[in-house]
């Protein structure tokens, strides 16, 4: 995947791009992209992906103009047209599953395939998600990956969570990525997506791990349900980092959308 740069109105985008086939836009969760994400390897080997990073992610800029959730959708949308894409596939892994939700709902004739992968966006009563964003590093693992050692390896790289000097670089990468996506996940990550998801159009492919201590699977029947005609797959052995623990599963079970 090479990573390039494309102007939008109000801010330089970073994306990494690879592939070819059919156009396909990734948007990825809270806790971004890796270098070598092998969700997208996979995924390249099929499909013609373009993955946006979110303002304030890796070396992107800061964009202090995106305040609420209108502002995230409008702005990935002025990704997609910069990017000159017509009916891309639109995917998007917990928060920018809930992103590439409210972009299908607004902009209902512009996506004909849509895949969420374990999406934020709704909130359950019964079923409280976790508040991320008060977890120290060590705590996370268990709530991310239903294969916990590998998670924590995956997240760190092999070193130890606790430390200092990784973690006071997780701690500044952190800041800085937890700042822009606190905007529309914190203190809980409902917007109001509910009451539109009635106006998605795309065939939509819902995709959740088994194993997900974050949002947990109930999550995945409460957006079928809401979605007319949506299909849900749910992959065993996973949690809510899927696209890292069984990549080559969710690309398989991508192919539903044909």
């Amino acid at each position: 995947m090479e990573l390039k740069t494309i102007q939008t109105p109000r801010v330089p985008v970073r994306y990494y791009e690879g592939g070819k086939g059919k156009p396909l836009v990734y948007l990825h969760g809270a806790g971004g992209i890796l270098p070598a994400d092998p969700f997208l390897a996979k995924l390249a080997q099929k499909f013609h992906v373009y993955a946006p990073l979110l303002p304030g992610y890796g070396d992107s800029q800061e964009c202090g103009a995106m305040r609420d959730m209108l502002d995230f959708t409008l702005h990935t949308l002025d990704v997609v047209e910069a990017l000159g894409l017509k009916d891309p596939i639109l995917t998007g892994h917990s928060m920018g599953g809930m992103i590439a939700a409210e972009m299908a709902a607004i902009a209902h004739n512009d996506f004909a395939k849509l895949v969420l992968v374990c999406p934020a966006g709704l909130w359950l009563e019964k079923h409280p998600i976790p508040d991320l964003f008060a977890m120290l590093p060590y705590e996370m693992p268990p709530y991310l990956f239903h294969d916990v050692e590998m998670g924590t390896k995956l997240m760190t790289a092999g070193v130890a969570l606790n430390d200092p000097e990784w973690l006071k670089g997780f701690l500044v990468m952190n800041a800085r990525q937890m700042g822009m996506a606190g905007k529309i996940l914190f203190p809980i990550p409902e917007r109001g997506l509910s009451e539109r998801l009635y106006r998605i159009k795309a065939k939509t492919h819902i995709v959740w791990g088994a194993s997900d201590k974050l949002i947990p699977p109930v999550y995945g029947e409460a957006f079928r349900q809401a979605i007319k005609g949506a299909q849900l797959t749910i992959i065993p052995k996973a949690g809510h980092m899927v696209t890292l623990e069984q990549p080559d599963e969710l690309v398989t079970a991508l192919g539903y959308l044909g």
